[in-house]
């Protein structure tokens, strides 16, 4: 694919007359058609019109993106979810309850779609995967535009998703017109997206990728249930579904148990830890080119989600021959780090 090349400006908003400025050229750039990197509370999105095909096309051709992946709709304010999305009357009350909670933030749903969102941003499927961002830096450049915007996250398709301006840039330097800077993401992994289904007496809430918003902050609303994971790469109805995903260059291994490692001679590899805890059993296992934690010393996920994506790039930049990584606790946050760990260990049959 060849991909045309521009001069990437990235522009700060640390300061109010720099904000406005980065706001206006943002808004400039979406009317006229072109895609823009902006942040969100969960990681750096690739945004253009989702109601203009030409211009979200710009945005599979940037990250070499395959059409069969739909991408999540930004709408301005949660009050406009009909103007994409029609809302079946039997989840209606709940759909209600949870928007009013969770929106906005990063929640995304999953909704019957309405004729005027272009099939490119659904890829073709009858549903759209809609939420409304935190990031008070997006919320005004989409409220300046007033029209929704198709955002996934800002790096070539497949690889590391980008929480700061500096990895938006090395992932997709010439090949977009800005990125707008606002510092690091708040939550560091990507959206969690829900369907909603009728049940007797309670809702089924199916929680098609996890994310920040946990199963336990969603049982109040319905019976959670996961999705079966994806196994093949193939179409899928939500983002980030695809058997092997959020991959780094480098090759990298999940080891659910220290006693599975056996270092091969000449090989040089990296440790992603949890804690940076001895007696975890990672820390001894070789001579590590590099040991990189999480969450040092406290185990806390929600540190660990936002550290995650920072940690997973600097150790691909260190030109090891392989990532090891510790497992996590498999509840909450942790939830979305183990799925992302295991899908980006999925190598592609050559």
């Amino acid at each position: 694919m060849t991909v045309p090349s521009f001069v990437t400006a990235v522009l700060p908003t640390d300061q109010p007359p720099l904000m406005h400025q980065a706001v206006e050229e943002a808004v400039r750039l979406l009317r006229e058609g072109e895609v823009v990197a902006l942040p969100t509370e969960t990681v750096y999105g690739l945004a253009a019109n989702a109601l203009d095909a030409a211009a979200v096309a710009k945005i599979f051709e940037a990250k070499e993106r395959p059409t069969f992946d739909p991408l999540i709709v930004h709408l301005p304010h949660k009050d406009q979810l009909d103007l994409v999305a029609e809302v079946p009357a039997e989840i209606a009350l709940t759909l209600k309850k949870m928007t009013e909670r969770f929106w906005p933030g990063p929640l995304t749903i999953l909704l019957p779609k309405k004729a005027i969102v272009p099939d490119i941003v659904t890829a073709g499927l009858p549903t759209v995967a809609v939420r409304v961002s935190s990031n008070p830096i997006f919320r005004r450049v989409i409220s300046a535009l007033d029209k929704p915007l198709a955002a996934p996250s800002a790096n070539r398709f497949g690889s590391i998703s980008p929480t700061s301006a500096s990895a938006v840039l090395t992932e997709l330097d010439g090949r977009i017109h800005l990125i707008v800077d606002a510092g690091a993401c708040m939550f560091g992994l990507e959206s969690t997206i829900i369907k909603i289904e009728p049940g007797s007496p309670k809702m089924f809430i199916t929680i098609v990728r996890p994310g920040p918003i946990t199963a336990e902050d969603l049982k109040a609303y319905g019976k959670v249930r996961y999705a079966m994971r994806t196994v093949v790469d193939e179409a899928t109805e939500a983002p980030g579904q695809l058997a092997s995903h959020y991959a780094p260059k480098t090759p990298l291994r999940l080891l659910e148990r220290p006693s599975d490692f056996i270092p091969e001679e000449g090989k040089r590899y990296a440790l992603m830890s949890y804690r940076g805890e001895e007696k975890d059993g990672y820390l001894n296992l070789t001579d590590w080119e590099e040991v990189m934690m999480l969450s040092p010393g406290n185990g806390k996920l929600p540190e660990a989600a936002v550290r995650f994506f920072y940690v997973l790039r600097r150790l691909d930049e260190l030109g090891v021959d392989e990532i090891i990584a510790e497992p996590l606790h498999e509840h909450g946050m942790g939830i979305a780090m183990m799925d992302k760990l295991r899908r980006a260990s999925a190598r592609k049959a050559s």
